[in-house]
């Protein structure tokens, strides 16, 4: 018969399907029952988060090539395709004289681009992580208090007249000093679940350094210092050089590779505390040197480029639709759209009117919808 081989009668009486047949229903990559299709057709199945994840990645390094070359030729003094095209052969060949558009290009643009960029994928990563460790979609980089460390310690710098360099420096040992602070506060309170004290701890501690920081806004000398202090903390990369981006770098690449090196044990930090430790999994440890790694890439980008919210809040979600849960799947592709999402608004920032509009402002105005329809849209998946 034309279906013989096909089905087989169990002890029950219930159909059992062949093993020609088990095979067809099983999906090649993970063994979970392949899904239906819309048109009911079984060829015709759904593309799993694991199969769309390197056309995600690939689409989005390109889109942010496309974008870094908008970027610079973007501006006061606006580039063409042409004269951009020359102006990257003239550095590649070392033919011809350099002009007000090299200049333009590789002293101003490009650190400022590099920097944008850089600051971008560190923030989303740092949410990324801190959202994966916490099992809280609404966890952001400063939720331990780093950004608020790191705006003292600058503010600290501005009042006392310090210069550039200090100044940075200021913020970004007080933005982990700050993170240090939670993290022994939170391990002495141990009546309550460890990942709520802890974030319980980082709402205190930032809301009394937001404190410190109104008193010496208060004091500061409303003609120099004031201004300084408050352009600061809006956040900005007009001033982005190439020694920021030297800096920032080996911050930003090493809290990357610890994240990726550990992203199937991070993985597990989304179980239940006693599960991870049932797998073989020191999650004490691996909690303390995910927070470490994050706040390193934050506190670095927060001393280099001031506070710039909604970046490590809205970028995760953006990236966790297309590719999944999955930590290391979430990771690479949250830190290549931080860095586009944020070298656009910089872009519009210093585009959009006569005078340069903070960029953290924009995140705010863009980040907010953005955020409430990523929810409307998104599925439970914590």
């Amino acid at each position: 018969m034309a279906g013989e081989g096909r089905h087989e009668v169990g002890i029950d009486g219930k159909h059992e399907s062949s093993p020609e047949a088990d095979t067809r229903s099983i999906r090649p990559c993970t063994g979970h029952p392949a899904r239906p299709s819309r048109d009911g057709n079984p060829e015709h199945r759904f593309v799993t988060s694991a199969q769309r994840t390197p056309l995600v990645l690939v689409g989005a390094i390109c889109v942010l090539i496309v974008l870094a070359l908008i970027a610079l030729g973007s501006g006061r003094y606006p580039i063409g395709p042409a004269e951009m095209a020359s102006v990257i052969w003239k550095r590649l060949s070392g033919v011809g004289e350099a002009g007000t558009a090299d200049a333009v290009v590789w002293q101003i643009r490009m650190p400022r681009v590099a920097v944008a960029a850089l600051v971008g994928a560190a923030l989303a990563a740092a949410g990324t992580a801190y959202q994966h460790l916490f099992r809280n979609p609404l966890v952001a980089p400063d939720t331990l208090g780093v950004s608020s460390g790191a705006a003292l310690g600058a503010v600290l710098g501005i009042f006392f007249g310090a210069g550039f360099l200090a100044i940075e420096g200021a913020a970004f040992i007080s933005g982990l000093a700050a993170v240090g602070v939670v993290v022994l506060i939170a391990s002495r309170l141990t009546a309550h679940d460890p990942l709520v004290t802890l974030i319980l701890t980082g709402v205190v501690v930032a809301s009394l350094l937001g404190a410190a920081i109104s008193l010496l806004k208060y004091l500061a000398d409303p003609y120099n210092q004031l201004p300084a202090i408050t352009f600061w903390l809006m956040g900005s990369f007009a001033s982005a050089s190439t020694r920021d981006f030297a800096t920032l770098l080996p911050a930003v690449v090493a809290s990357l590779f610890v994240l990726i090196a550990l992203a199937w044990r991070i993985n597990l930090l989304a179980l239940p505390e006693d599960e991870a430790r049932a797998l073989g999994v020191q999650t004490g440890y691996l909690r303390t040197t995910v927070i470490v790694a994050a706040t390193l890439a934050t506190g670095a980008s927060v001393a280099v480029s001031g506070i710039i919210g909604w970046v490590g809040l809205v970028v995760p979600h953006m990236a966790r639709l297309l590719v999944g849960p999955e930590f290391s799947r979430l990771l690479p592709a949250a830190t290549i759209f931080g860095a586009i999402f944020l070298l656009a608004i910089d872009t519009i920032a210093r585009s959009l009117a006569p005078i340069e509009v903070p960029p953290g402002i924009l995140t705010a105005i863009v980040g907010t919808p953005v955020f409430i329809v990523l929810l409307a849209r998104a599925r439970r998946i914590y």
